[in-house]
């Protein structure tokens, strides 16, 4: 409502958008069509296991698998709020009204940059796991995962609101598959410099920030490691933190791309594909990355399908 209510003032012309997504490759939408149903089907169904394992069983109920079960919620909402809009474009047209479209750039942004800050804190924890275990209590893991979600909201919320000032007179036609920013920006005929530099300034803070403290943690657990006699325990710590960086390096890489340094991007097709990476790909590794290469999570997920499977036989 409120939102509706932004988008009057802001003296719309346009009343809605049509999303024309991979357009320019129109014979392979069937494909794409099933292609993407599968992956957004095994991401939803993979992140709910994961949420119901670690909700279920009292020995995750720790701050590691809290912050493991928040990502898996994230993903779930992240990827459902522009990936069934993309699916219906690759069967018929896509259209998505004003207030929609913002809403729509409003909750997928916040999560996206609500994920960022999660990813640093979810560092952090991995170093103080291992330097200085039992440092920060329950309470400060909670305020820690608070602080990233508001984090998304507010910064988000601002750059929304300005959006919502600007004027959409025409064609109404985004060249994308959900509503990004700077689709939406080739489409404004009023002045979209003080949403521009905001945007820009929010993004280089809620970008390098947190992904600095990534790499900052990591590098600390990295000495913290060298110090242990080589064997199997320091292989392990390694191939965890390069796994790790790999993923983050591509979600907030690609962030950065779109959001900091767009000019970087030659072709529309090309932005859409660095989307994809954030939006599909890299919520596909996450839960591998993260969460199912424990051996821990992956007892308790054959445990509980072979539980399932019992019941269904009986």
């Amino acid at each position: 409502m409120i939102l509706m209510e932004i988008v009057s003032i802001g003296n719309q012309t346009v009343t809605e958008f049509v999303l024309l997504g991979f357009y320019v490759i129109a014979e392979l939408h069937l494909l794409f069509f099933i292609v993407f149903s599968l992956s957004y089907a095994s991401i939803i169904l993979v992140n709910m296991l994961i949420i119901v394992v670690m909700v279920s069983s009292q020995r995750f109920h720790t701050p590691m698998y809290f912050f493991l079960a928040d990502l898996s919620f994230l993903e779930i909402l992240c990827i459902s709020t522009a990936v069934p809009k993309m699916l219906k474009g690759f069967l018929q047209e896509a259209a998505i009204s004003v207030a929609g479209c913002l809403l729509q750039f409003f909750i997928s942004g916040s999560l996206a940059t609500a994920e960022c800050f999660l990813l640093a804190v979810m560092a952090y924890d991995h170093y103080l796991a291992i330097c200085y275990p039992l440092l920060m209590g329950p309470g400060w893991y909670l305020g820690l995962v608070v602080i990233a979600w508001l984090s998304g909201f507010m910064a988000d919320g601002l750059v929304v609101v300005l959006m919502a000032q600007l004027r959409f007179c025409g064609p109404n036609h985004i060249d994308h598959f959900y509503c990004d920013f700077m689709p939406l920006m080739s489409l404004v005929c009023s002045d979209p410099s003080v949403a521009q530099m905001t945007t820009f300034i929010l993004s280089v803070i809620c970008l390098t920030v947190p992904f600095g403290r990534i790499l900052t943690s990591y590098a600390w657990v990295v000495v913290a490691v060298l110090r242990v006699p080589a064997g199997a325990s320091r292989q392990k710590a390694f191939s965890t933190c390069s796994s790790h960086l790999a993923v983050v390096s591509a979600f907030h890489g690609t962030l950065m791309v779109l959001y900091i340094a767009p000019s970087a991007v030659h072709s529309q097709l090309l932005s859409e594909v660095f989307a994809l990476l954030y939006t599909v790909v890299t919520p596909l590794f996450n839960p591998v990355i993260y969460t199912l290469r424990n051996k821990e999570v992956h007892q308790a997920l054959q445990r509980l399908l072979y539980v399932k499977q019992t019941e269904t036989i009986d």
